[in-house]
């Protein structure tokens, strides 16, 4: 069996044609969406990159892993401890706790990564398990053009082989917006899809937090712009520039998947592989105050794209089941006939998947620890949002979204609908109950983040922003954070 992973950084689900956006984005992706499956309700366990790819490649959620920041001690993988032992080969595949790739490998799959990613956050851990690891050297700085070909190159000589994953990861869609300009923009004279007003932008224009139209993806008031990415936003053309800038990454980055897969055409074996493409988190644009930044755990953060094809298995349709994005690779383990490890918190549906039928969890959590601290379930079309600290932005400690309604969360049920953030709240600590109780430590990483200062972006980041808040005639803001570090009163 071969399998390829495109693993394409902070491409948003709602951006893509079959995902329902009105801009062409992404014609390749859209076609394989057309002869594969498309998850419509996958959320990655913990955001943004450092703790999704720990949980998405170990088969364990953050709580479990300790790796649910992008700094400090809940940056790094928590030890195995006194069973820990001396390889994972031979047979002893399940006793070092075995992540997705070492899995593979136990199944007989020769797994092969081309990635910054490990240098990058300094995952050591990633590189478990991978026969060929190929770090194109940038740190994620790389465009498609500087990705490519390695991939190209390693299925020319080996795609018609048999038993292969190759894991290719392309950040075009990251800010900063880089693609090259003489790609042009296809979308110029095409309209945004409305939702995001001037109303609305001067609302949080006169508001705080990273990720504000004053200091957008992430910025402090220090990030200074490319050429599709302005510093501020300080108009709705300078949004559309922004989004423009946003949605050419992505058109960038399906096109390079398209010349990929056309590789494994020319090779004869395009009908025999399996084809992934996912992401590691989405990237707000506006919705809770935070523009070109995957900095809460949100619907849009946290919800990716999951289109899955899988030589003879019923194509063309949507699956509605509620999954983390950990359920995809025990699903994969168990299609591919092999044993799903038992400390794995990913479920496999394997048997639905083969069925054509969507079976999903009662509901999901998910978390981000690294620009603020929250954690949120969905249930049925609900998003429940516990935050325990902003991350400076401005934002209430429980906020409640019916996202089948309002997908770009503008309209907070918490005060108005009191028992659904109750639900939510129960639901969370149910499930907060249940991974301790699991976990091979007494101590709830998220906790270890806040005890540290909070979030690894923002801990030290509170008397510079003050002074910027001041100097923008946000003085009153800044009062209440210097009352409130937490940004919570």
């Amino acid at each position: 069996m071969r399998i390829l992973y495109m693993d394409i950084d902070t491409l948003r689900a709602d951006h893509l044609g079959c995902y329902g956006y009105h801009r062409e984005t992404s014609p390749n992706i859209d076609r394989l969406a057309a002869e594969g499956v498309r998850f419509d309700k996958c959320y990655v366990s913990d955001a943004p990159c450092l703790p999704s790819r720990a949980s998405m490649f170990t088969g364990r959620f953050g709580i479990h892993t300790g790796i649910v920041n992008h700094g400090g001690l809940a940056a790094d993988m928590r030890p195995i401890g006194r069973e820990r032992i001396f390889n994972n080969g031979g047979e002893a595949c399940e006793g070092n706790r075995p992540g997705f790739i070492e899995t593979l490998r136990c199944n007989g799959i020769y797994p092969v990564s081309i990635s910054p990613f490990a240098t990058r956050h300094a995952a050591w851990w990633f590189y478990a398990g991978w026969r060929e690891m190929i770090d194109t050297g940038k740190n994620g700085n790389e465009i498609a053009d500087e990705i490519e070909p390695h991939a190209i190159d390693w299925l020319k000589r080996n795609a018609k082989k048999d038993d292969w994953m190759l894991h290719v990861n392309i950040w075009d869609p990251h800010a900063a917006y880089r693609t090259p300009e003489r790609f042009g923009n296809p979308f110029v004279d095409e309209p945004l899809d409305g939702w995001y007003t001037e109303e609305l932008r001067q609302r949080q224009w006169d508001s705080f937090g990273p990720g504000t139209p004053q200091e957008p993806s992430g910025g402090f008031g220090r990030f200074n712009g490319t050429p599709r990415q302005p510093a501020q936003i300080a108009s709705m053309d300078d949004y559309k520039r922004h989004i423009d800038g946003y949605d050419t990454g992505i058109r960038y980055a399906d096109e390079c998947f398209g010349r990929i897969m056309n590789v494994l055409a020319d090779a004869g074996v395009l009908d025999d592989t399996i084809v992934i493409v996912t992401s590691d988190h989405g990237e707000n644009q506006g919705e809770l105050g935070v523009i070109g930044d995957h900095a809460v755990a949100d619907h849009v953060t946290s919800r990716v794209p999951m289109i899955v094809r899988w030589p003879g298995v019923g194509g063309g349709r949507v699956d509605s089941g509620l999954h983390n994005q950990t359920d995809i690779a025990a699903t994969i383990i168990e299609l591919l006939g092999g044993q799903v490890p038992t400390r794995w918190d990913g479920r496999s549906f394997a048997q639905a998947f083969k069925q054509d039928r969507s079976e999903g969890r009662d509901y999901a959590v998910f978390s981000q620890n690294a620009w603020s601290c929250m954690r949120s379930v969905r249930w049925d079309d609900n998003v429940f949002i516990r935050t325990y600290h902003t991350g400076l932005k401005n934002l209430p400690e429980r906020m409640v979204f019916n996202v089948a309604d309002d997908p770009h969360e503008l309209n907070d049920l918490a005060e108005s609908q009191p028992d659904l953030a109750d639900r939510g709240q129960a639901l969370l600590d149910e499930w907060t109950d249940e991974m301790m109780s699991t976990s091979d430590y007494p101590d709830d990483p998220m906790q270890i983040v806040l005890e540290e200062g909070g979030p690894f972006h923002t801990r030290d980041e509170l008397k510079n922003y003050c002074e910027r808040l001041r100097e923008t005639g946000r003085g009153h803001h800044a009062e209440f954070l210097e009352a409130h570090p937490t940004g919570l009163a």
